[in-house]
């Protein structure tokens, strides 16, 4: 059985603080459930540029707050947070708190990180992709613990977390909806036994945006990163929405066009865009036809657009969101 559409806009740039609130109320009153940022924290410069990866202006912690504080029911969150940029007690307190004060709205996302340009300018070790998996897993313990009744006690290879129960508790017994996001298959299969939201995301191991990144995202990738995910889910895979994120979106009476430019930009083949899950390229029709079809075929029902494209998407939301 296909679950409903459900469609979220995730923002990395805001010109002012007002800005910012009129973007989820925006994404709020168009119909989108959820309103999502990112977990980058550089600016331009040298360790960037090379990553061809665009600036997060807000960080996302009190962006998420905000968020929540300017909305009254979109559910709010990131995508995805980098599990390695915070300590993980300090981390699952926040979260708490986030869900407690957006009155249980928060969605929490959780990735094992990739950008190294950022780890190293930042002063963060980037420790191989088995180690930064190992910490996620942990770190995901430590907020699980911190959300159920009693001491939180988790000692792990990277994480210690002992002696105290952890407050506040989310706003449902069950606490906020789980996404992990990634695009290899050892993240892919935890998410499928852990994760109550998979994001099938690039596999971004070359540490930056390019043609690596498109190709690893292609129809026959995406297969088989559901297979991956469905061998870690086991019996409750069908418990599990799949998420993906439509990085090449555009509403448009001239595909072919909006694909070039696209392409372009990444270095890549524009004929691979045509049957690409991660682009939605073409009238609000066709659109809508590759949303059904690509649910039949991969079972994704939630789509994430970038706030640029918010309000061209709108139209596809108000057919299809819910449907």
């Amino acid at each position: 059985m296909n679950r409903p559409f459900r469609f979220a806009v995730q923002s990395y740039s805001a010109s002012s603080a007002e800005d910012w609130r009129d973007q989820a109320r925006k994404a709020e009153d168009l119909g989108y459930r959820a309103f999502h940022t990112a977990d980058h924290h550089i600016g331009p410069g040298p360790a960037l540029d090379p990553t061809n990866h665009g600036v997060q202006d807000f960080a996302a912690v009190p962006a998420i707050a905000a968020a929540a504080a300017a909305t009254s029911t979109i559910t709010v969150g990131c995508r995805v947070f980098c599990t390695d940029y915070r300590n993980p007690v300090v981390f699952a307190k926040e979260l708490a708190t986030l869900d407690v004060l957006s009155d249980g709205r928060l969605e929490i996302g959780l990735g094992c990180g990739w950008l190294e340009n950022e780890y190293d300018a930042i002063g963060i070790p980037f420790d191989r992709a088995g180690v930064r998996i190992d910490r996620m897993e942990e770190t995901l313990r430590v907020i699980r613990a911190h959300f159920a009744d009693g001491p939180v006690d988790v000692i792990g290879d990277h994480v210690r977390a002992v002696g105290f129960e952890g407050v506040p508790k989310p706003a449902t017994p069950a606490g906020p909806p789980i996404m992990i996001g990634g695009g290899s298959k050892r993240i892919l299969g935890i998410a499928g036994r852990e994760a109550d939201i998979v994001s099938l995301n690039f596999d971004n191991s070359s540490g930056s945006l390019g043609a690596s990144s498109v190709q690893s995202g292609t129809a026959s990738q995406t297969t088989q990163k559901i297979d991956w995910v469905r061998a870690g889910a086991g019996d409750r895979f069908d418990e599990i929405e799949l998420e993906i994120a439509a990085y090449f979106a555009v509403v448009t009476d001239d595909p072919e066009a909006a694909a070039a430019g696209l392409a372009a930009r990444f270095d890549a083949d524009p004929a691979l865009l045509a049957d690409h899950p991660h682009a939605l390229i073409g009238s609000v029709d066709e659109i809508c036809d590759l949303l059904v079809e690509r649910r039949e075929r991969y079972g994704i029902n939630y789509v994430t657009v970038s706030n640029r494209t918010l309000e061209a998407f709108a139209p596809v939301v108000d057919r299809l969101a819910d449907g």
